[in-house]
């Protein structure tokens, strides 16, 4: 048992985090590298870490990183020049004419596009991107901003083509050197959690759909009720069926690059379908009051029906035509789609075509072997990882989109805009974590991630596992991205479970499902979603209302994981 001394030396670079973002509401730019500096002070003092072995885990964290960063910048990369073609807006067209009903366009546009843009962006640009859509369309910007941070929440867990679990538990298991199923590589191992954070997913996002469609009509609807959202109760089974069995088929066949991004193009292919065919769209349409009505606080800088970028109109087969006196042509939808489906084709070839994977994982690889002399070892396969596709799709999209040199410059632009900040908050956050876990290895003693498992174990007892989600939902809470939530505590949640002697695979599932949770009320997600729709100031109240789901979410998480690894499979690994 360790001393309340190394107890309180390990949990505070955590504690530090906590204090500062959600205390002195310091952004994470400020706090990741106080929290870094706090790490390696403890680390050397309580842990008799080594300096060398301190820049050799600061140096292994910053690799991590850049593979985080590089997967970031190609999926905002596309994301940007897709909005400067008018992709973006030739797509939401062709949601917005198949019914003029809110509560179908949250299923559409906040449900099935919200996880599609999820799964091949991820890291808050969901939110980012579809509540400025909502806001054009003629909703409320304070109720664009709360049905948008909902509606993607099955999608998070696999983030942008399974960053959070590939680089947010392979790389820090391999580096932590974690046992395995017997026959079972990391890659592997972490497949299978993938699978059960999806079966966590199937079961407690069934009302997934309708919670968001509710809270609209419950505090945003004229009769401030549920009942309008019942009558679409049968739309949002049908929808959450629709992505609910590809996706899991995907984390089961595939892997967890593509659950999000395959789950919501079967999802929104079967539920468009069906409302084209005349199913499930309800007799008369639901609406907001008139704008008049509502309270102040509702709209902001940006008057409800305004576009974000564009202006336009819905041509007949369902594209836009742009009022731009340069680009005076209708974008239509396959070719607004192409660069998506091209993306979702080259990364499944790469993951499941052996030759093409052999050769991009041998190919312009940067490796660091044996860092410093500690045994430490992590490199960077500049064409193997998902940035490399993506920054390819974006090459192939500029002829196909006819984009001009200044469209251009402006989605490079943009993407070094919004990648910038998060570049020191991931190279301190991953940093912090690598030094707490190889806190022990210069002298074999337990690092201190180590001896907050232990503690945690100790205290919490056989009743942990119900928590395990919510933990996992306190990271993303502090650091606002599933992926350094999982970095966080996917090797906490492991040791834990280890001590518990339950089922590691379940619990660590459980983390990267409370990751994705707590992504409903991060700060970084709540105040760059408000941006967009001109409500900077309106964090508390938001945070407010998606406290609703997300103690939907993770009561139901935690039940569940209870009776997985108690009562229906407790023999698992």
């Amino acid at each position: 048992m360790a001393s309340a001394v190394e107890i309180l030396m390990a949990v505070f670079p955590l504690a530090i985090i906590a204090y500062l973002m959600v205390g002195r509401y310091w952004p994470a730019t400020r706090a990741m590298p106080v929290a870094w500096l706090s790490a390696i002070v403890l680390a050397f003092i309580g842990w008799g870490m080594t300096p060398r072995w301190i820049a050799a885990a600061s140096i292994y964290g910053g690799i991590t990183a850049l593979t985080i960063i590089y997967i970031v910048f190609g999926a905002i990369l596309l994301l940007y020049t897709l909005k400067q073609t008018g992709a973006f807006d030739a797509i939401n067209a062709g949601f917005t004419s198949i019914s003029e009903d809110r509560r179908v366009q949250v299923v559409l546009l906040v449900f099935l596009m919200g996880s599609f843009i999820e799964g091949a962006a991820g890291f808050g640009t969901p939110a980012a991107v579809v509540g400025p859509l909502l806001v054009g369309l003629g909703f409320p910007p304070l109720a664009a901003v709360v049905v948008a941070l909902t509606g993607n929440l099955m999608a998070i867990t696999f983030g942008a083509v399974g960053t959070p679990l590939i680089v947010g538990l392979i790389d820090v298991f391999e580096s932590a050197g974690v046992a395995t199923p017997a026959g079972a590589t990391v890659p592997e191992w972490v497949g299978i959690i993938a699978v059960w954070a999806a079966s966590f997913h199937v079961v407690v996002g069934m009302f997934l759909p309708f919670i968001g469609v509710a809270m609209m009509t419950r505090f945003f609807g004229e009769e401030r009720s549920i009942k309008p959202a019942l009558e679409v109760l049968p739309l949002t089974i049908f929808a959450w069926a629709s992505f609910a069995v590809p996706y899991w088929l995907t984390a089961y066949f595939i892997g967890p690059e593509f659950p999000g991004l395959l789950g919501a193009m079967g999802g929104m292919i079967i539920v468009v379908s069906a409302l084209k065919a005349g199913f499930f769209h309800p007799d008369e349409d639901w609406d907001f009051a008139p704008q008049s009505v509502w309270p102040d606080h509702w709209v902001g800088d940006i008057e409800p029906g305004e576009t974000s970028d564009r202006e336009g109109t819905v041509a007949a087969d369902g594209g836009f035509v742009t009022d731009s006196p340069r680009e005076a042509d209708t974008m239509s939808l396959w070719k607004a789609w192409a660069p998506y489906a091209l993306l979702a084709v080259l990364l499944v070839l790469t993951r499941v075509w052996d030759p093409l994977t052999t050769f991009l994982n041998s190919t312009l690889v940067l490796q660091w072997a044996d860092i410093l002399g500690t045994g430490e070892t992590n490199s960077l396969e500049l064409l193997y990882l998902p940035g490399a596709v993506f920054v390819l799709v974006h090459l192939v999209t500029i002829p196909l989109h006819g984009m001009g040199g200044q469209q251009i410059k402006d989605a490079w632009f943009e993407t070094i805009e919004k990648v910038t900040p998060a570049v020191i908050a991931l190279l301190f956050a991953v940093a912090t974590v690598q030094v707490m876990i190889l806190s022990g290895n210069a002298a074999d003693v337990p690092s201190m991630l180590e001896v907050l498992s232990t503690t945690t174990a100790d205290t919490a007892g056989g009743i942990y596992p119900f928590f395990a989600p919510f933990v996992g939902a306190f990271g993303a809470f502090l650091a606002g991205s599933n992926t350094v939530s999982d970095i966080l505590f996917g090797t906490f949640q492991y040791n834990v479970a280890q001590d518990l002697g339950v089922s590691r695979t379940i619990l660590v599932g459980a983390q990267a499902v409370g990751g994705a949770i707590g992504n409903l009320i991060a700060v970084h997600n709540v105040v760059a979603a408000l941006a967009v729709v001109g409500l900077v100031g309106e964090e508390g109240r938001v945070i407010r209302y998606e406290l609703i789901p997300l103690a939907y979410y993770g009561v139901m998480t935690g039940l569940l994981t209870l009776l997985f690894v108690y009562v229906l499979f407790p023999g698992t690994f």
